[in-house]
């Protein structure tokens, strides 16, 4: 009989989890968007997944849950229990390196950081690199792209349109 260490079973659902994505931004898992937040094992054999969401209505929570339980369920983890906390609040800061890089090639600025472009607090033109040319001659159409938490732009070099994930 071969035992598995407490150690062995949290890599595993590490691993798992490395295979949920967001649905609305496919090419991101929860580890990149920073929405994974903690993984517990409990005495009782239980997995408990701690996520927070990118913002308090965010319609994608309830299908990475669900699709949370299925990837640990088909792998023999039947007791998973799914903790959402608000606090601290989500913020890009979370996203990784490997997040931001995925989304530029997939077609979406990522967020420029807090202090990168200082002029849009005085309501002028927000500075963003085209994920498709690189030009920084962009501007923006609208201010809620395909889904609430982005903003559509455009290059007005390539002009093609992109959509910008906002900082929060």
């Amino acid at each position: 009989m071969t035992t598995t260490s407490n150690d062995d079973r949290l890599e595993r659902v590490k691993r798992l989890l490395d295979t949920v994505c967001d649905p609305e931004i496919p090419v991101l898992t929860i580890g990149d968007l920073g929405i994974l937040r903690d993984v517990l094992l409990h005495e009782d054999g239980a997995v408990e997944i701690v996520i927070t969401p990118t913002y308090s209505g965010c319609p994608a929570m309830n299908a990475i849950e669900v699709n949370i339980r299925a990837v640990l369920q088909e792998e023999g983890f039947d007791n998973v229990t799914v903790t959402t906390v608000l606090r601290p609040a989500w913020t890009t800061d979370w996203l990784s390196a490997e997040g931001r890089r995925k989304l530029n090639a997939f077609g979406i600025a990522p967020p420029a950081g807090a202090t990168f472009d200082k002029r849009a607090l005085l309501g002028e033109r927000h500075i963003l690199k085209c994920p498709h040319c690189g030009s920084t001659n962009t501007e923006m159409i609208a201010a809620f792209g395909s889904t609430a938490c982005k903003a559509l732009f455009r290059c007005l070099d390539c002009l093609e349109p992109f959509d910008y994930f906002k900082c929060h």
